[in-house]
């Protein structure tokens, strides 16, 4: 009895075998209880707060953009347009114009140059169609003869016009055509707002140009107020460059395609030759195809040697443009190289599709420039100008400095 009695007072005092083995045990982790490891860490929470929150961020970023995509193509598409009439309007300026004044007048010339291409093109077509609806009773009475004569039938064309109207699939046409109205008379609203609101905003920049720069600057520090300086310039000279060396090529290319068409007596030759001129410049890689495409067939209707006569030329005028007119002009404006040039359209189509063609060019003559001018470059040695130069005339390659 006495030695549990003294087991237990030892119990109690903690000097058993287990007070020991609790006293000189070493504590848990952390310096806290064992209880404390079950408890969520104090970061936590404001690291979840804080991920939450940039995901809310992105997804609300990634909504306001592809609602405002719209708006900022348009933007693009406007400052582009007032890099290109940046020179013609500096210089009228600098006569002592006001650049306001002298903005409006360029755009007044624009207007009046599209609206006379949608007139000629206009006549063109709506002649067209109202000899193609003329003819069409001609046309029709000539196949019914042919399936009549081929296959033994009784066909006349009054029973085939009454069939027709009185078809199912006609007065489905008839309401879908009806509903179709209002989704196109929506897309030409949607288009002439777009037109709009490209028109305002490359006035903008074109007229107030210079203080738009100074805004520009005033946040920057000075040694970057420079470069910022530097880039517009190349972009306004590569971009205004880009678009009256283009200009001079569509005129040049319609006088000549009028000459010809004239020559043979092919109706609506001035239409045509603008047609060629503009879609054959202004649209870049199948803009030739296209241009050469209407002559052709138009001058098929009169003479079918016309149109070979037609397609012969403008074959021709392709090659004299490739080789010999367009690298006179463009050699100090846009002077990329062909395949660069290529590439340059298929991206910028894939990006921006229609848009990003046609600013695709002066973009990437823009960013060659300002590149070149910070790339130092070197005289080739003798080993490398031989190995290189091949068939070529030897000496100094372009852009060597």
């Amino acid at each position: 009895m006495a030695a549990e009695a003294a087991a237990d007072a030892g119990r109690a005092a903690g000097t058993g075998p287990a007070g020991a083995a609790g006293a000189g045990s070493a504590p848990p982790p952390g310096g806290g209880p064992a209880a404390d490891d079950g408890r969520m860490p104090r970061w936590l929470p404001r690291a979840v707060v804080l991920v939450l929150a940039l995901v809310a961020c992105f997804q609300l970023g990634s909504w306001a953009f592809h609602q405002l995509i719209g708006l900022l193509v348009n933007i693009l598409i406007a400052f582009f347009l007032a890099l290109a009439i940046e020179p013609a309007v500096a210089r009228m300026a600098a006569g002592g114009m006001r650049r306001g004044l002298a903005t409006f007048l360029m755009f007044f010339g624009v207007v009046v140059v599209t609206a006379g291409f949608v007139a000629l093109l206009g006549s063109l077509l709506a002649g067209q169609i109202v000899a193609m609806v003329e003819g069409f009773p001609g046309y029709l009475d000539s196949v019914i003869r042919s399936i009549n004569s081929t296959f033994r039938t009784d066909l006349s064309r009054l029973e085939i016009q009454e069939s027709v109207l009185r078809s199912d699939w006609l007065r489905k046409y008839v309401q879908n055509s009806a509903s179709g109205v209002l989704d196109v008379s929506a897309t030409v609203l949607g288009g002439l707002f777009k037109l709009l609101t490209i028109g305002l905003f490359s006035f903008y920049f074109a007229a107030d140009g210079p203080r738009l720069r100074r805004a520009l600057c005033s946040v920057l520090p000075p040694s970057k107020q420079s470069e910022v300086l530097r880039a517009w310039e190349i972009a306004v000279a590569k971009t205004g460059g880009y678009l009256y060396s283009r200009t001079l090529m569509a005129l040049v290319s319609g006088v000549a395609h009028y000459i010809l068409l004239a020559v043979l007596g092919v109706p609506y030759a001035p239409a045509l030759a603008v047609w060629v001129g503009l879609v054959s410049q202004f649209i870049p890689t199948i803009g030739t195809y296209l241009a050469g495409a209407l002559p052709v067939l138009i001058a098929f209707t009169v003479n079918p040697w016309y149109a070979l006569y037609v397609l012969g030329f403008v074959v021709l005028y392709q090659q004299f443009e490739n080789y010999v007119l367009q690298p006179k002009l463009t050699s100090k404006t846009v002077d990329i190289h062909p395949a660069v040039a290529f590439g340059s359209v298929v991206a910028g189509t894939a990006l921006l599709g229609a848009v990003g063609a046609l600013i695709a060019i002066p973009a990437v003559a823009t960013l060659q420039a300002f590149l070149g001018a910070y790339v130092r470059r070197y005289e080739l040695t003798h080993a490398a100008d031989s190995t290189t130069a091949g068939p070529r005339r030897r000496g100094r390659l372009p852009g060597l400095r």
